[in-house]
């Protein structure tokens, strides 16, 4: 018979595994990205490109309280309003308190989401606090359009 002995599995024969195959450890992995508050830090302190932040900022989780109805709490006592968001639930109890509630979402749900002619803080309490305004948003929302469909 050609090919293979049929009665190989059998007798305990298991084919030779290769090294980073499917469900294995890969051999040098992917280094991971910066988190939220990291690329806030470096995009404040001027180490990171407004590109390199939106592209963090648009996949990372986003902590924003919430009152008892859906939606943005917005702060109207500013120049212009602005939703407070945060990087992490702990810049969040900072800022709301323990009991506080919350919702999650990613960056990019923000910027699809945030009604026009708003702005948002991050990390309100935290030592790198971002403000931006509606007109940075709209920069925002214009620069992941054309990154999406050209």
């Amino acid at each position: 018979m050609y090919g293979y002995d049929q009665n190989a599995a059998q007798q305990g024969y298991v084919p030779p595994q290769q090294q980073g195959g499917y469900g294995e450890q890969p051999l040098y992995p992917e280094p991971s990205p910066p988190s939220l508050a990291d690329a806030v830090r470096a995009f404040t302190t001027g180490q990171m490109a407004a590109e390199d932040f939106q592209t963090v900022f648009s996949h990372s989780k986003v902590y924003c309280p919430r009152g008892d109805n859906p939606g943005f709490l917005a702060l109207h006592n500013t120049q212009q309003p602005v939703i407070p968001m945060f990087t992490s639930l702990k810049e969040l109890r900072r800022y709301a308190g323990k009991e506080s509630k919350y919702f999650v979402i990613t960056g990019a749900e923000v910027l699809d989401l945030l009604p026009t002619g708003y702005g948002f803080v991050l990390d309100m309490e935290g030592d790198h606090r971002m403000v931006f305004d509606a007109k940075s948003v709209e920069q925002m929302v214009d620069f992941a359009m054309r990154r999406m469909y050209g």
